[in-house]
């Protein structure tokens, strides 16, 4: 396996480590709808949380946010639309980013709620 993918995998299990810490239920991990993937489906109080999880080893390059592109965000709508319509939610919907630097060193976790907005 490629260790992009082994540090994703790292990344994404530890978002979900970091939502149960913070009292979110775990809906969903990696649902797709057709060519969209959304890696983690949660739900806070009243809320249903999309979360793009983004690991990287360090921020050399830009911050591991920053590579959320305008298509993932369309492709996010998308699979979150279908996700919401498909098993009749009717709560609010929020994106968030979870953005990872894990490295042999450093492990942080930045949480940006609100990251963008559903229309």
């Amino acid at each position: 396996m490629a260790i992009h993918t082994d540090l994703g995998r790292l990344g994404e299990s530890l978002a979900v480590n970091y939502l149960l810490k913070n009292h979110y239920i775990i809906l969903e991990r990696n649902w797709r709808f057709q060519r969209a993937e959304i890696d983690i489906i949660a739900k806070k109080e009243d809320q249903i949380i999309i979360v793009e999880v983004k690991t990287r080893t360090s921020n050399y390059f830009g911050d591991p946010q920053t590579f959320v592109s305008e298509e993932k965000i369309k492709l996010l709508l998308y699979a979150a639309n279908q996700y919401l319509v498909s098993n009749n939610i009717t709560l609010e919907a929020r994106f968030d980013i979870l953005a990872i630097i894990k490295n042999k060193s450093t492990q942080e976790i930045s949480h940006f709620k609100e990251a963008f907005y559903y229309f």
